[in-house]
């Protein structure tokens, strides 16, 4: 398994980053990292919104699309849904997504 870089930025515009596995979620790495920022409050089952991102391009399109119950849970995010927002819980960590960049809303709930 290798490792990438992926670079946090908060809505205050600090920045944290983090080195994480590839094959696990980019949620995982994060709590797994201790950012603040994603609370994840169901584990990462897809029953929730508190791990929403926003991926920009160009990393968005290094992404599969999301699934329908993705997009259908953005709908309870605290924050606004822009493009390129994601549930991190669904973005499974490749070795193609080193230098990710993710913003982070300025509240989960």
């Amino acid at each position: 398994m290798s490792t990438i870089h992926i670079r946090f930025v908060h809505a205050d515009q600090t920045e944290e980053t983090i080195t994480a596995a590839t094959g696990q979620s980019l949620m995982k790495a994060a709590v797994d990292a201790d950012i603040h920022g994603i609370e994840a409050d169901c584990g990462g089952v897809l029953t929730c919104a508190t791990c929403h991102v926003m991926i920009d391009s160009p990393w968005a399109e290094k992404l599969p699309k999301p699934v329908a119950d993705e997009t259908d849970m953005l709908d309870f995010a605290a924050s606004p849904v822009e493009a390129g927002s994601r549930l991190s819980c669904q973005v499974r960590l490749t070795p193609e997504l080193d230098g990710l960049v993710v913003r982070l809303p300025a509240s989960q709930h």
